[in-house]
């Protein structure tokens, strides 16, 4: 039996959505080598219903589980556990921000110490790195 696929609250209404009006919901895995655990989620038909929908993204790879029961996906919510200012640089050819390679490693510890599924995100108003848990999951049947 496959595993119930884990998604955040932020996007339980529209995979119930999808599951219940749009033929289910697919998952993308990344074609992009220097993005490998990335994946994309779309409905399985487009919203006037006749077609199927496109790739997410251009390096969006295979469709590699496609979720038609509600009882196939469990929602885990996010904890906040810490939040702090990383030093930023400007990228090589000056378009992009880019944390230091000091904040990089204050960054991968908090994830670390933050435990088993736990990831970061970056406010850039604020430059700051945001570190998560997850939550015990919920079955989306239960999510309101």
């Amino acid at each position: 039996m496959t595993p119930p696929h884990r998604i955040t609250s932020d996007i339980a209404d529209s995979i119930r959505t999808w599951i219940l009006e749009r033929g289910g919901a697919q998952v993308w895995d990344s074609a992009d080598l220097s993005n490998p655990g990335q994946e994309w989620m779309t409905p399985v038909r487009s919203a006037d219903g006749a077609t199927n929908t496109a790739k997410p993204h251009w390096s969006a790879g295979r469709v590699v589980r496609v979720l038609t029961q509600l009882d196939e996906v469990e929602v885990v919510g996010k904890r906040l556990v810490k939040r702090f200012h990383v030093g930023v640089r400007m990228g090589s050819q000056g378009l992009k921000v880019k944390v230091t390679a000091g904040g990089t490693r204050r960054i991968r510890a908090a994830v670390a110490k933050a435990g088993a599924g736990a990831w970061h995100e970056f406010d850039y108003a604020t430059q700051d790195a945001l570190i998560f848990a997850p939550t015990d999951p919920s079955p989306l049947m239960e999510v309101a």
